[in-house]
């Protein structure tokens, strides 16, 4: 993105918008326009309740610019942050290319997570959310809420835009797919990103994991097939902590391109629920045919012999535990369909006990 690379650059017919509640289609003199106790244009409408099971439309934009900022924030309660959903429709789709839960959307797992930043996200400690990702558009956006928390929430929002960038047909837009499995299955690796066709740019993924079992689980690798790859990948990691830039377990340590924003338990063998995540920016993972992405659920069993490589790999064993991924990637436009999202059972599953 230009205006990223040369913030000095004032680029000829490109323009600034920004849409909230205060001015809902981004028009140029249009904002601040309610009135409040005090005034015209003081304070009129910065926040909306949502009710449960209701879809509104946060933006609604018409033609070629880039979604550059989103900020929001909602009560910080962890049903309402994997209960609520984002949805983006690019170019006039009928199928959303991003449907994420709230918290995964703006970089962390299962409801929770201690501030934080990445090159993507920053998060406050009181859930003032932001992403960073650069959303790009030929024809038209639409983003919506969504919420399936099973309660009411207050919601404050802002999306800030331009328009006039001049993007060709062929560009990258952001996709984005939750998946969750509770428990997953032994032997078979998670699928993190299903199939896609065509020219992809994968650019990470947020990983929840809440252990079944007390030994160490973190020895899956994560799996990159790429163009024809068939049974093996062209890209293997040596370990789940390894792919997040860690070593030897999960440490409360959170990087611009990997890291951990929430642990449960500081211990050994890291028995608690974690979230991490990777991104892939300086070190890009791109197809020009198909590409999928696994992980796997492999588990450690020290048995405190002589360490010897092969004393390692028998203490390997194939385990079934909570996972959940939210994966990004970049993909032309027409697209497919995403695998549809999980259910809200599904999604609050642990996360949240209703009220009998």
């Amino acid at each position: 993105m230009t205006l990223f690379d040369n913030p000095f650059r004032i680029q000829p017919g490109l323009v600034s918008r920004s849409i909230s509640f205060e001015n809902p289609t981004g028009a140029p003199g249009a904002g601040g326009m309610e009135a409040s106790p005090l005034g015209h244009g003081r304070k009129g409408s910065a926040v909306r309740h949502v009710q449960n099971g209701e879809t509104i439309t946060l933006a609604d934009i018409t033609g070629n610019g880039t979604i550059r900022h989103i900020w929001l924030t909602t009560h910080d309660k962890a049903h309402l942050l994997r209960g609520a959903l984002i949805r983006i429709y690019w170019e006039g789709q009928k199928h959303p290319s991003v449907e994420l839960p709230l918290g995964e959307f703006f970089g962390f797992a299962n409801g929770k997570a201690n501030a934080f930043q990445s090159v993507f996200h920053s998060v406050s400690s009181t859930k003032g959310m932001n992403s960073w990702l650069p959303m790009p558009f030929t024809k038209h956006a639409r983003i919506e809420f969504v919420n399936q928390s099973g309660a009411r929430l207050p919601l404050f929002y802002q999306i800030d835009y331009t328009l006039g960038d001049g993007h060709e047909e062929e560009v990258g837009r952001l996709h984005a797919w939750f998946n969750r499995e509770n428990p997953t299955t032994k032997t078979r690796d998670l699928e993190i990103l299903p199939e896609r066709q065509g020219r992809i740019r994968y650019l990470g993924a947020v990983l929840g994991i809440r252990p079944h079992d007390p030994l160490w689980w973190g020895e899956g690798e994560l799996k990159a097939y790429i163009d024809n790859d068939t049974e093996f990948a062209t890209i293997v990691g040596t370990g789940t902590e390894d792919y997040v830039g860690h070593a030897f377990g999960i440490q409360d340590e959170a990087f611009l391109h990997n890291g951990c924003n929430f642990r449960e338990k500081a211990d050994v063998t890291d028995t608690g629920m974690v979230s991490i995540y990777r991104w892939h920016v300086a070190d890009p993972i791109l197809c020009q045919r198909r590409m999928r992405v696994t992980i796997q659920q492999i588990g450690h069993r020290p048995t405190y012999k002589a360490r010897t490589i092969d004393d390692y790999k028998a203490e390997l064993f194939e385990r079934a535990d909570d996972w959940s991924s939210a994966t990004f990637w970049y993909e032309s436009s027409p697209s497919s369909p995403l695998p549809p999202c999980a259910e809200p059972a599904l999604r609050l599953a642990g996360i949240f006990v209703p009220p009998p």
